[in-house]
C-alpha cells in the first residue's frame, strides 16, 4: 500500500472560517506532524477525515478506499481519539473496555489487557480518575486493541509532563517500527515532533503551507543571531525580533550567503523557531520590542 491515507483538495465553509483545498498523505511507518496555530484546522481537518464533519468538497480516502463510501469499514483499521476524553467518567477503565469491544470486530481482550499491564493502566479506575497522559494511552490501548493500523490523534501531549510526555512518544515510535502502520497527531508542541516524527503537514488559516519530510523542511531555513544588530540586511529576514544585546531571526537557506559576507553564521532551527518566525511573518506582526 503506497498510502494508508489520502486527502485530496478538502475543503469546508463556515461563516467565519474556511478549510481551503487541504491535500496530504500518509504512507505506512511515518509518524506525521501536523501543525499550526490554534483555530488553524488542524481539528476540523481530523474530524472530516473520521466524517464528524462533513465537508463540502474534495476526497479522503483510507486503506485504497473512499472514506465515505467505506467508512464503517475504514474505522474498523483507525484508532480516533480527541484531545480530551470527557464521556461517561464515573466508568472505570474496565467498564468502558466492554462497551468499545462492541464497536471492533477484532477487538482483543487479552491484548487490551496485555497493553494497559505495559502502560500501567489501572483498569479498575474510573476515566475521572485519570490523569491526561493516563488517558492518552488508554486511547492508544483501545486503538492497539482492535489492531488499528492508523491512529489520528488530536493534540495527545497537550498538558502533559515531560516525563509522561516522552513515553507517550516512545509508545508512537514502537507502534510504527514494524513500517505496517501510521500514526498522525496534531500538536503544537513542536519539540515532540523534533523527537518522533518523520514528516510534517503544516497548516496555516485553513490552507497546507507544507507538507513533507521534517527534513526538507527543517533544511529550508536558517536561523539568525547577530549581535552586530546589522540593519541593512533586515529585508533579508523572514521575519526578525530586535532584542537588547542582538536582532535574531528566520531566513530562507538561499539566502544564507549575504549573512555569511557579513560575518553573521546562520544555524539550523528547530521546528518552533520555524513555525513561530512563519507565523508572525504571515500575519504581519511586529517583532520589535
Amino acid at each position: 500500500m503506497d498510502n494508508i491515507l489520502v486527502l485530496d483538495k478538502v475543503s469546508k465553509h463556515y461563516p467565519t472560517f474556511d478549510l481551503k483545498e487541504v491535500s496530504f498523505s500518509v504512507k505506512p511507518g511515518e509518524i506525521m506532524g501536523f501543525i499550526g496555530r490554534n483555530g488553524a484546522g488542524k481539528t476540523t481537518t481530523l474530524k472530516s477525515i473520521m466524517n464528524l464533519i462533513h465537508y463540502d468538497e474534495g476526497r479522503i480516502e483510507a486503506f485504497g478506499k473512499e472514506m465515505n463510501e467505506f467508512e464503517l469499514e475504514n474505522k474498523q483499521r483507525i484508532g480516533f481519539a480527541l484531545s480530551e476524553l470527557n464521556y461517561y467518567p464515573n466508568k472505570t477503565i474496565r467498564s468502558l473496555m466492554k462497551v468499545n469491544r462492541r464497536f471492533y470486530r477484532d477487538f482483543d481482550d487479552e491484548k487490551f489487557a496485555k497493553v494497559c499491564k505495559l502502560f500501567n493502566l489501572n483498569i479498575d479506575k474510573k476515566l475521572e480518575e485519570l490523569s491526561s497522559g493516563m488517558k492518552v494511552k488508554y486511547s492508544v490501548a483501545i486503538a492497539l486493541s482492535h489492531n488499528a493500523e492508523l491512529l489520528i490523534l488530536d493534540e495527545p501531549t497537550s498538558g502533559l509532563d515531560p516525563v509522561s510526555r516522552d513515553e507517550i512518544l516512545d509508545i508512537f515510535r514502537e507502534i510504527v517500527k514494524n513500517k505496517d502502520r501510521a500514526i498522525l497527531f496534531s500538536t503544537h508542541i513542536t519539540s515532540d515532533l523534533d523527537k518522533c516524527a518523520s514528516n510534517i503537514t503544516y497548516i496555516h488559516e485553513g490552507e497546507i503551507v507544507f507538507t513533507g519530510l521534517k527534513k526538507d523542511f527543517i533544511d529550508a531555513y536558517l536561523f539568525v543571531k547577530d549581535p552586530s544588530k546589522n540593519r541593512s540586511i533586515l529585508r533579508d529576514y523572514i521575519a526578525y525580533k530586535e532584542l537588547d544585546d542582538r536582532i535574531e531571526g528566520l531566513i530562507d537557506i538561499n539566502n544564507k550567503d549575504c549573512f555569511i559576507e557579513k560575518g553573521i553564521n546562520p544555524v539550523e532551527p528547530d521546528l518552533e523557531q520555524i513555525m513561530v518566525y512563519l507565523e508572525r511573518s504571515k500575519n504581519h506582526e511586529s517583532f520589535t520590542l
